[in-house]
């Protein structure tokens, strides 16, 4: 293994199924999708519940029998041969989970949303800025000085994708002229009155940060802020305004929520630009499954447009149509070992073709090269920008009338949830 390669190794806090996808992604060869500076290696994984649900979790993801399980999370922080922990509880605990993590020292990776509230995101970055970085493997980084800070990154995996840096990179190329609106749509038909009726479920449970907004509407805001503000000017983009409607389940969660922004923009650089962001859980941005609706989100500038078919967090689909009569049909298959490996991922039961990864790898990927390269935050969404879009959705909410519980909102640490 070259002197440059960087072998990383996780923590995985949480058992659950998005945890599961993720880990089984870390298993899969780098080289398969032309990764050759940095390889995954799971160290270690807790459950809140028990250390035996941590050791079937190692077992059923592939983990190497040297991962040590772990029947508690403050143990996990606390071990030293973990470069970084990926946080997979549910929204209402990321704040309590990543504190922990950050106090001990750890990076982290913490998945989206984010937090439940701008106030709590904005203290795990002030936090993560000031914190010193614990178990430091003597060699193994690019950068020899590491300063103070610590790597953290919210898990928006969509934004680290190829066909996502193809996009943008239309949008930054001026292939498509001045890009003055964009629609996205990230909505899953889960029939809530039936499948979710007693109210537990996390998708709708207010003790939970349930709600279609931020489960499902954060990707549609991801689309969103990705071609209208990471990809303009760092010295003149400016925050959006937010105007949005909500429809309520019987617990208080959103479970249909409509946002119209407006980004502020120079008159040189196109004037304002527009956005309208959609997402529900009562109907399905790709009813049957094989894109036969159309595009689930559309970039669209004055010399033409991209079109990108769903699902948006996990799109396989683009279209380019220029004014000039240009039509660029892609196709974006996830990389892995292939037919005939054995190897299947997938998420919320919903199975990949064998030998496909599922795409969480490309999040993990920048992780770590951050970390080969001594960076504190994602290159393509920072730290800042995670805030802004909680503080987007924090007036979504308000104008939508959903306020979590207290102590689901609170910035007190450490608070014990139930």
């Amino acid at each position: 293994m070259s002197k440059q390669t960087l072998d990383v190794r996780w923590g995985i806090l949480a058992t659950g199924g998005i945890a599961q996808t993720f880990a089984k992604d870390l298993t899969l060869d780098p080289k398969t999708r032309n990764v050759t500076a940095v390889k995954h290696t799971i160290a270690a994984a807790a459950s809140s519940s028990s250390r035996a649900r941590a050791e079937e979790f190692l077992k059923d993801v592939g983990a190497p029998p040297s991962a040590k399980a772990y029947g508690s999370y403050e143990d996990l922080a606390g071990d030293p041969n973990l470069d970084i922990i990926y946080v997979a509880t549910p929204h209402s605990h990321h704040y309590q989970n990543t504190m922990l993590c950050l106090e001990a020292g750890k990076n982290v990776l913490c998945e989206k949303a984010f937090t439940v509230n701008a106030a709590q995101a904005k203290l795990l970055v002030q936090k993560a800025r000031e914190k010193v970085l614990s178990g430091l493997r003597r060699g193994i980084y690019l950068a020899d000085v590491i300063d103070q800070g610590l790597f953290l990154m919210e898990a928006v995996w969509t934004r680290y994708f190829p066909l996502s840096i193809y996009v943008r990179d239309l949008v930054t190329s001026g292939r498509l002229g001045k890009v003055l609106r964009v629609l996205a749509d990230n909505s899953v038909r889960l029939d809530p009155d039936t499948a979710y009726s007693d109210g537990k479920s996390r998708m709708v449970n207010m003790d939970l940060s349930g709600g279609a907004l931020l489960d499902l509407g954060v990707y549609s805001l991801a689309w969103v802020f990705q071609t209208l503000y990471s990809t303009q000017p760092e010295n003149t983009r400016k925050a959006p305004t937010v105007t949005s409607i909500m429809n309520h389940f019987k617990t208080g969660a959103d479970i249909q929520t409509s946002m119209l922004l407006r980004f502020p923009r120079d008159k040189e650089l196109g004037g304002d630009a527009h956005a309208i962001a959609t997402t529900s859980m009562l109907i399905s941005s790709n009813p049957d499954g094989k894109g036969s609706v159309g595009p689930a989100a559309r970039v669209q500038g004055d010399q033409g447009e991209v079109q990108v078919w769903g699902p948006i967090f996990r799109p396989t689909r683009t279209r380019m149509v220029l004014n000039d009569g240009t039509v660029e049909d892609k196709h974006w298959p996830q990389p892995g070992p292939g037919a005939g490996s054995g190897f299947s991922n997938g998420f919320a039961g919903m199975i990949n073709p064998e030998g496909e990864g599922h795409g969480m790898f490309w999040e993990a990927d920048e992780a770590a090269t951050a970390l080969l390269e001594g960076r504190k935050e994602g290159k393509y969404q920072s730290l800042n920008e995670s805030i802004l879009i909680m503080e987007i959705m924090d007036e979504a909410r308000k104008q939508g009338g959903m306020t979590y519980p207290d102590k689901i909102e609170s910035t007190e640490y450490p608070l014990q949830l139930d």
